[in-house]
């Protein structure tokens, strides 16, 4: 079991303290009690697996598209073994990346259609700058 301080756990989510303090305020991830030191205000918090397991967890899900609401409320999935659901916003992510890419397959299209255009000829203005000096 590890035992680590909030930088650590920031560390190993490969993010900042201030976003782990974020993900608390969110209540993504929990706010453990103070250790040692002299009364509460001297002590230190510290983090275990568990932890480190959510916010690479939160790291994952924002990589695939999962807004820090969803991300809630897989975790709350999570421990309620609601697969149903947790398939439901895994299927509107996979529909909302498929939209995505066709978004960016069409605009790559135009932009290469553009390009090609660009080095037919030499003289005149040319069709990127043009394409993009529209309104």
């Amino acid at each position: 079991m590890r035992n680590i301080t909030i930088a650590g756990l920031a560390r190993e989510g490969g993010v900042g303290v201030e976003t782990v303090r974020y993900y608390q305020r969110r209540g993504l991830i929990g706010t453990p009690q103070r250790t040692g030191g002299v009364g509460l205000a001297g002590g230190v918090r510290r983090y275990g697996e568990e932890d480190i397991r959510r916010l690479r967890f939160i790291r994952s899900a924002q990589s695939a598209g999962f807004t820090l609401e969803q991300i809630g409320e897989l975790l709350e999935l999570d421990a309620s073994e609601d697969r149903e659901r947790a398939r439901t916003l895994a299927a509107e992510r996979i529909a909302a990346l498929d939209a995505k890419i066709a978004a960016l397959q069409t605009a790559r299209d135009s932009l290469r259609r553009l390009a090609i255009a660009c080095g037919a000829t030499s003289s005149g203005p040319c069709p990127i700058i043009s394409a993009f000096d529209q309104e």
